[in-house]
């Protein structure tokens, strides 16, 4: 109980930490007021993980109250026992009193018959003050239990107090940020044939992606280094990268996941859009690094979307696409880490960085969320 407990502290302790992030990313459009996709992308993040921050609190809650209980429960088995350790301990004094009648207890002894009931009677008053010696300390052992118990039932309930009032808290900040995305979507609305624009090129960038990853496995087949060919190098950095499925790097130091991969509803048109990777959002200038050791065997423009780059990792592929001032070049060996390039900053985005991500093996697209490290949510 006690580790679940800190669990949920230490998650949302990091929601928390990521809400402030976020907050510092919305602060520009609250200045700017400028309205867009991405805009209610982020807002649309920062709502789910106040969600996240909520049903934490409901957990926790619920652990404490469920600890409420058995601590209840533990004080009202205590106290009964201390009635009942109670009555004993003043029974063996009562029994004796009436032992030696009154008298003290050398007169008791020396009162026997013989020495033989004088040795019976002293064992006998040995034994009575070694009970009421342990029943005393038992009733000490079992108050001071109690009192410490009933400690932790008071700090408990005070906790359960303190997060509901907390619950309650996120539950009003979240209602608002609600009404406020809810507001962008209507305002974005109204601008259905730019949105779909906006889709179209989405589309035709995605397009040319796959477009030169076919064209690079083609290439590659003509030079006899297919995947069916791979070079000893090749194999061994692609088994190195399968291995590490779930622990690649992120592709930027800092950021938050505003589109995933898949099929998703579009956040303001009544549609579906198919991502073939996943869009990360930062809100400095940031630069994009490899995620893995590889080749790069592919840097190119892409009309309207800045520069992608391309790099091979045995069979399989990853893509950064929305850079500027690449920093590398077509058959660089490259490390992990190294740095690709910036991400564009859009002016018209209040000065966001928003770095477009895929994963590939071979021509099949793959969800890059599954190869990078849970940092975020």
């Amino acid at each position: 109980n006690a580790q679940t407990m800190r669990e949920l502290e230490d998650r949302r302790k990091k929601n928390l930490e990521d809400i402030e992030y976020v907050d510092n990313l919305l602060k520009s459009t609250a200045k700017e007021k400028n309205e867009n996709i991405n805009e209610i992308r982020v807002i649309g993040k920062k709502l789910s993980i106040r969600e996240k921050i909520i049903n934490e609190y409901g957990e926790e809650i619920s652990l404490l109250q469920f600890r409420v209980e058995l601590n209840t429960l533990a004080c009202e088995m205590m106290e009964d026992d201390l009635k009942v350790l109670g009555e004993e301990y003043k029974m063996s004094i009562i029994n004796a009193y009436k032992a030696t009648k009154g008298n003290p207890s050398v007169a008791y002894i020396l009162s026997a018959k013989d020495i033989n009931q004088g040795y019976k009677r002293l064992k006998y008053l040995q034994q009575v003050a070694r009970y009421r010696r342990n029943e005393s300390e038992l009733i000490m052992d079992l108050y001071t239990e109690l009192e410490s118990t009933r400690k932790k039932l008071a700090d408990d309930l005070g906790k359960v107090t303190d997060l509901k009032k907390k619950e309650e808290l996120q539950r009003m900040i979240l209602a608002g940020e609600q009404q406020k995305k809810e507001r962008m979507v209507q305002t974005l609305t109204k601008k259905e044939k730019e949105l779909k624009k906006q889709l179209e090129e989405k589309k035709k960038i995605a397009k040319q992606i796959e477009n030169e990853i076919s064209r690079i496995i083609e290439e590659e087949k003509k030079k006899g280094s297919s995947s069916t060919a791979l070079s000893r190098e090749s194999k061994l950095t692609g088994s190195s990268f399968e291995s590490n499925k779930g622990k690649l790097p992120w592709p930027v130091d800092n950021g938050i996941i505003t589109s995933h991969f898949g099929v998703h509803r579009h956040p303001v048109l009544n549609i579906v859009e198919d991502n073939i990777g996943i869009e990360i959002t930062s809100k400095e200038r940031t630069k994009a690094k490899s995620v893995f050791k590889g080749q790069v065997v592919r840097v190119f423009a892409i009309s309207g979307s800045n520069m992608a780059v391309i790099i091979r990792h045995g069979k399989y592929l990853s893509v950064y696409q929305n850079l500027i001032n690449i920093k590398v070049k077509q058959g660089d060996n490259i490390e992990t880490g190294t740095e690709i390039g910036e991400v564009f900053m859009d002016p018209t985005a209040d000065g966001k960085s928003v770095l477009k991500f895929m994963v590939y093996s071979e021509k099949t697209k793959l969800d890059p969320e599954q190869w990078i490290v849970k940092k975020r949510n």
